[in-house]
């Protein structure tokens, strides 16, 4: 089947050609399906029929190029780990254009896994099966957890080994996000002093996620505040479910609010706020408790990058920055504080409560409690019977200060709570579990833990056991790149 239309719009394609080196995907030997995400097609108005078939297999294993693409791997730069690497970019993804949802919001379309391109420093461009269902899961839940985040459109086994440690299958997923842009791409053009490009990102951006300014009078200000508050809100989201994103190299931050690669990700278990999961992390600068802090400094990075364009007069550009970062702390917090009252069921503040829901994160962390089950289970509590709720959690004294304090539990709103706090997170050892069988060509605890995490706050009695912490054998205790 043809499809009847080019497939992508290639909005990037269009700006100045130093943004980008075009570049087709390197063909496989035997692409075979893993996953299409159908919904996920559908909303962005794609033919599901032709995306199923023959020629959409080819297209998302690279071994095609769709009908009016021109794939192209992005320029950007970094600081990794607080280290400047001048030379990155896209070393094993492809742009394939946009797509527009019903709504005219548009999204871009990137294949990962899918071969070497000009920014890949002698790596091999590939990715290994169990890297492309950790991202495709996880991206998925933090989408149903209400995360701003990439999302998987669709996986494939290339039918050719990958090179790690030892020899894994390999594997190509296609990805989603309202655009690729990163703090690193600003800081490539604004370290090579190249003002064209700089321009250019800043109206590309504005143009894809805030079209409302683009008649302000410094529109690079307004961007830079944008962004600002809206990592702030990301990150807050973050650490209300307790994700550690384990890599927040400045090239691995982007522009649209969004979660952007999956690689030695985790969830916590038991809460500890000096939670690390990288395996390359060897100094806890990702930690849990450090990621609000370090958003903040990589927004600090983006506004030096974007001081040439904010105004010609440096000390005004400066303090319009400086202004605009000091935006995030108070945002933070403001998303930060709301959303843990909600986590304990108080939707209006009043005096006591946040040192309240910070006193049960105190107790959580000196009893070892599990974060997610924790509030999940204090979602549950029948506050009519404190006798009884006081006995189920390991949490007796925070329980009965939380009673009185909402008025025997009269400010406490149970369906609030319900909603706010999930029952089902995409736990490391089922991920790990999930990699494993993956690897001995059995697919079905991926369908499964995917069908699970699609409804992760609603109560599902038949896969309880995906609630369970892990067993101390089950521990996952590092993470890694996949790289």
């Amino acid at each position: 089947m043809n499809s009847p239309k080019p497939l992508f719009g290639d909005q990037y394609a269009q700006l100045p050609p130093q943004l980008y080196v075009k570049q087709d995907a390197t063909p496989v030997a035997a692409p075979s399906w893993i996953k299409l995400n159908a919904g996920l097609a559908e909303a962005l108005q794609f033919d599901t029929d032709f995306l199923s078939g023959d020629e959409g297999l080819a297209i998302f294993a690279g071994n095609q190029t769709a009908k009016g693409t021109s794939p192209l791997a992005m320029a950007y730069s970094g600081h990794q780990f607080g280290h400047w690497n001048p030379k990155l970019g896209d070393g094993r993804a492809l742009l394939l254009g946009d797509a527009a949802d019903k709504s005219g919001q548009r999204f871009d379309v990137q294949l990962k896994g899918s071969g070497p391109t000009p920014f890949s420093r002698n790596g091999d461009g590939r990715a290994a099966l169990g890297p492309v269902l950790r991202e495709y899961v996880i991206s998925e839940a933090m989408h149903a957890l209400g995360v701003p985040t990439t999302r998987a459109l669709a996986a494939v086994q290339t039918g050719e080994p990958v090179r790690r440690e030892t020899a894994l299958p390999g594997a190509v997923i296609t990805r989603v996000a309202k655009s690729f842009v990163r703090v690193g791409t600003f800081q490539n053009f604004a370290a090579r002093d190249d003002k064209e490009a700089l321009r250019a990102l800043v109206d590309f951006s504005i143009q894809r996620h805030a079209p409302e300014l683009t008649d302000a009078d410094r529109p690079a200000l307004e961007f830079l505040k944008k962004t600002v508050l809206s990592q702030a809100e990301l990150i807050a989201k973050w650490q209300l479910l307790g994700f550690i994103h384990g890599v927040m190299n400045t090239d691995n931050m982007s522009v649209a609010g969004e979660t952007i690669d999956y690689g030695p990700c985790a969830f916590m278990d038991e809460y500890d706020p000096a939670t690390v999961f990288s395996s390359i992390d060897h100094h806890g600068r990702y930690a849990y408790q450090n990621q609000p802090r370090i958003a903040q400094w990589n927004l600090m990075v983006l506004a030096q990058s974007l001081l040439p364009i904010i105004d010609e007069d440096e000390d005004q550009a400066l303090a319009f920055a400086q202004d605009a970062i000091n935006l995030f702390s108070g945002h933070f917090e403001t998303q930060y504080r709301r959303g843990l009252l909600q986590k304990i069921g108080i939707a209006e503040e009043q005096n006591g409560d946040f040192e309240l829901a910070l006193s049960l994160l105190d107790q959580m962390k000196d009893a070892r409690a599990d974060f997610t089950n924790s509030f999940r289970a204090i979602s549950q509590l029948d506050l009519a019977h404190p006798e009884i709720a006081a006995a189920q959690l390991p949490l007796t004294e925070w329980i009965n200060n939380w009673r009185r304090h909402t008025d025997n539990g009269k400010r406490v709103d149970p369906t609030l709570m319900f909603n706010t706090n999930p029952a089902f997170i995409p736990r490391n050892h089922r991920v790990e579990n999930m990699i494993q069988a993956a690897l001995q060509d059995d697919f079905s605890l991926f369908e499964e833990l995917l069908s699970v995490l699609t409804t992760p706050f609603t109560d599902q009695p038949i896969h309880h056991a995906y609630t369970l912490p892990p067993d101390p054998d089950e521990r996952v205790h590092q993470t890694f790149c996949g790289t």
